[in-house]
């Protein structure tokens, strides 16, 4: 009976992500019908004749899948990195950026906004930036030859207040009228422009920071009893802490480079995937993977349908996320979810 269960969770986590980035494919503006997306991702693959405009097949290929597959992606990154970072710090309101990788990442796009007119240098100095955060945390968190989570808690909390600083005086300084909405629109959050460029850019350190936070998994229940804990059952602190961050910091940055500050889905997405599956983190990262990713698919489908010009992702997700986490302290009276 266990390893039927085990079966029909693991199937949920894989098809429910696949279903949402179906489903955004037949909605928008141009409505595709169910069979002609079967139809338009058939003969991509060759299976098939082609049996649909030229435009339905434009409208699905060129614009709707690689959103929905980079909206999935950065989803899930975000989720896992948040799910990650709870179980670790024992702190239920620890998300993804709470290293100051988002602020980083902020400041890094803002510049390169200001410097540069090509969207390639925003990629790589909101990436860059990301991860300069994280290790000014990090360096920060070592003042005393020691990593306790506190200090990383606290030296995240210094590096974003800083970085956030530097973004207000890059938009102090960026033009009124070209460069300083660019800035203030990357900063809210959005997929409209996305690629298949952007998923083969980001996909890369997404999909690798994924894979080490799946591959320790089971360590991170360890990490999460204590620092004494772990380290009277072996555990190496400082390299499994270096791995967990590294990873995190891969997925949370390529996620950031690509699609600007999402916020609250490393923070709410977690604590529904505890509510389904438990602390266990040898269930919880994955469940939290899939449904980041079936989140996000749904969250931009409603940007993109819910008025006549897209509502960025960062107020959508705000929206959604704020009164659900009030929602969530009600039931556990602010206690553990």
């Amino acid at each position: 009976m266990k390893e039927i269960k085990k079966y029909i969770f693991l199937t949920s986590l894989i098809i429910a992500p696949i279903l949402c980035m179906f489903i955004s494919l037949l909605l928008g503006r141009y409505p595709v019908a169910a069979g002609t997306v079967l139809k338009v991702i058939l003969h991509k693959l060759g299976m098939s004749g082609t049996g649909s405009t030229a435009m339905a097949a434009s409208v699905v290929l060129d614009i709707r899948l690689p959103r929905a597959l980079l909206g999935a992606l950065v989803g899930a990154s975000l989720a896992v990195s948040g799910a990650a970072f709870q179980g670790v710090f024992r702190n239920p309101l620890v998300s993804s950026s709470i290293l100051g990788v988002s602020p980083g990442a902020g400041f890094g796009a803002a510049l390169a906004i200001l410097l540069f007119k090509n969207s390639f240098m925003i990629y790589i100095f909101a990436f860059g930036f990301g991860v300069i955060a994280v290790i000014l945390s990090y360096f920060i968190a070592r003042t005393y030859k020691t990593t306790p989570a506190v200090m990383l808690v606290l030296g995240g909390t210094i590096v974003s207040s800083v970085f956030s600083s530097l973004i207000s005086l890059v938009k102090y300084w960026a033009d009124p009228y070209d460069q300083l909405p660019k800035i203030t629109f990357w900063l809210m959050g959005s997929l409209a422009s996305a690629s298949y460029k952007d998923i083969m850019i980001a996909g890369i350190p997404m999909l690798l920071g994924m894979i080490g936070l799946l591959a320790i998994r089971w360590q991170i229940n360890i990490l999460s009893m204590g620092d004494k804990e772990a380290r009277a059952l072996g555990i190496n602190l400082r390299f499994l802490k270096g791995i967990l961050i590294a990873s995190a910091t891969l997925a949370t940055a390529g996620a950031v480079c690509v699609s600007g500050v999402i916020g609250w889905v490393g923070l709410i997405i977690p604590h529904i995937s505890r509510m389904l599956v438990g602390n266990d983190n040898r269930l919880l990262i994955p469940a939290s993977l899939s449904m980041g990713a079936s989140y996000l698919v749904i969250v931009d489908c409603i940007s993109r349908i819910l008025t006549g010009s897209e509502i960025p992702l960062g107020i959508l997700t705000a929206i959604i996320g704020a009164p659900f986490f009030v929602y969530l302290l009600k039931r556990k009276a602010g206690g553990w979810v």
